[in-house]
């Protein structure tokens, strides 16, 4: 009942005028941008965080959050009418997606996947209102060692998901935290990294470290790409008779109870809940001969598991203050600039905005469902204008944001470098989510760590007195030894191998 009177209460805050308005205008910006090939919701997030700045915290985030389940459906629409997916999670749909809209389908498959986004969004923003406070009373209970081992291994876990190797997001973290000690120390009032510049005293902006890393390299690698004709659809072909609800309604219950569950687990993501979810279908599907060829219960159960995630990534980002996706990772970063600090104590302090936040994703869900249904079609449109007009517009936008809130041309120079630095990153292989978490828990690890020196009576020790601390920082150091230690076996197999090898004359 608590967590039914907390998300009545949540409604309320949600149905504030300004914060329904940019409600909607966060789920349509989130469309459109997830459209574009390439971008997801972390770089729409990261274009628009400069310019939310000025609202109220709770409309700023009710409007981040809603560009972000956007932006999953939005790069639905070019995975399916343009066989190139947004993001990693849509890659899924491109399966039977695309298939389908080949053979005349592309309208049901844009509809059964806004249908099963709605449904399982809708149904699990209630298990994130049940669950969520339950994590917080856990959290609650954790002391400084706890929550510094918390963080190292979420700082540890999103920096071995993202990315395709491990190493080098861990890598990227640890470079994140190194960022996040330049300037003045708190404690002790010394300068550190500023390299006696000024304008570094303070420390690197955490918007101009986002803007820079995640939107303006994002843009400039994919503003070369040349736009492609998608194949046309029309209202009239995205209605869905009883028999196609009836056969994808599984498929969307089980894709959103294995989307929720995963979005749980901190770094997992929607791209592994959608792969996931598909590969389950595939197994409990008797006939399995048109998964692949178009079918509809292979784009269902993806786009719900795909929604289900970005509602249960929101678990232990607010509950624990870590990032359940590489967007969420984003996000935080905008909880921070607004001074408020994820984690258990949350839920007490500030319930009008935690609260208000959980009942929009209902809110947020209910319109995407209205708008796409009919709009989809005139979305699609949006395709067929070039890249090379559209991408400079949103990299002018974000210049200029950066620009108007220090008002300083080192912080416009800064974020233009960082985005070269975020071309090259990405170029071999290195994500920069792990880089920006790092930025924004460095500086909390570093206080948590103090603490727990100073309760230990100035002695590391305390960690090996805490056993839960110890546990979860045992976990940490294999998620990094093990990858480590697979690459070496690897190698001396390879090098086996080859001594073995008969050399041929």
């Amino acid at each position: 009942m608590d967590a039914l009177s907390n998300l009545l209460g949540g409604i309320q805050v949600a149905l504030q005028p300004e914060n329904i308005l940019f409600c909607f205008l966060g789920v349509l910006l989130g469309t459109l941008i997830g459209m574009l090939p390439g971008l997801n919701g972390a770089a729409g997030i990261a274009v628009m965080l400069p310019l939310v700045l000025v609202l109220e915290p709770v409309t700023a985030l009710i409007m981040l959050a809603g560009l972000y389940y956007g932006a999953e459906y939005g790069s639905t629409i070019s995975a399916v009418l343009l066989n190139t997916p947004g993001d990693g999670a849509s890659l899924v749909s491109v399966m039977d997606g695309h298939p389908m809209a080949k053979a005349g389908k592309a309208g049901k498959a844009l509809a059964i996947a806004a249908v099963s986004s709605f449904t399982a969004g809708f149904s699990t923003v209630l298990a994130l209102a049940v669950i969520a406070p339950l994590f917080a009373s856990v959290a609650r209970s954790f002391g400084p060692p706890e929550t510094f081992a918390i963080m190292v291994l979420g700082l540890i876990v999103v920096g071995g998901v993202v990315g395709d190797n491990p190493l080098k997001g861990i890598l990227m973290a640890i470079l994140g935290t190194i960022i996040a000690m330049v300037g003045m120390d708190s404690q002790t009032s010394i300068l550190r990294l500023a390299f006696g510049r000024p304008e570094l005293f303070s420390g690197v902006d955490l918007v101009v470290l986002i803007v820079g890393v995640v939107a303006l390299a994002e843009l400039a690698t994919q503003g070369a790409s040349r736009s492609r004709q998608p194949i046309r659809t029309r209202w009239r072909d995205m209605l869905l008779t009883r028999r196609d609800l009836g056969r994808a309604s599984g498929s969307i219950a089980r894709g959103g109870v294995i989307g929720f569950l995963i979005g749980v687990l901190p770094g997992a993501g929607s791209t592994l809940a959608s792969f996931f979810a598909y590969d389950v279908e595939k197994r409990v599907t008797r006939d399995k001969s048109m998964f692949g060829k178009g079918e509809i219960r292979g784009v269902a159960a993806p786009e719900a598991a795909n929604n289900a995630a970005v509602n249960g990534a929101f678990v232990p980002t607010l509950t624990m203050g870590i990032p359940g996706s590489a967007t969420t990772a984003i996000l935080l970063g905008a909880f921070i600039l607004f001074d408020i600090r994820p984690g258990p104590m949350l839920f007490d302090q500030q319930p009008d905005l935690v609260w208000g936040l959980i009942a929009s994703f209902l809110i947020g869900n209910l319109m995407l469902l209205v708008m796409n249904l009919p709009m989809a079609p005139l979305f699609a449109s949006v395709l067929r204008v070039p890249y090379r007009y559209l991408y400079p517009v949103l990299f002018a936008v974000a210049v200029m944001a950066v620009y108007s809130i220090s008002g300083s041309l080192f912080d416009v120079f800064m974020t233009l470098g960082l985005a070269v630095f975020g071309v090259l990153m990405k170029n071999q292989g290195y994500p920069v989510a792990p880089l920006v978490l790092g930025l924004v828990l460095g500086g909390m690890i570093e206080t948590q760590l103090r603490r727990s020196v100073l309760i230990g009576d100035n002695s590391l020790s305390i960690f090996l007195e805490r056993p839960i601390a110890l546990v979860i920082l045992g976990l940490a150091a294999l998620l990094v030894l093990i990858p480590v230690l697979f690459r070496t076996i690897r190698a001396r197999r390879r090098t086996t191998e080859q001594i073995k090898a008969p050399v041929l004359h």
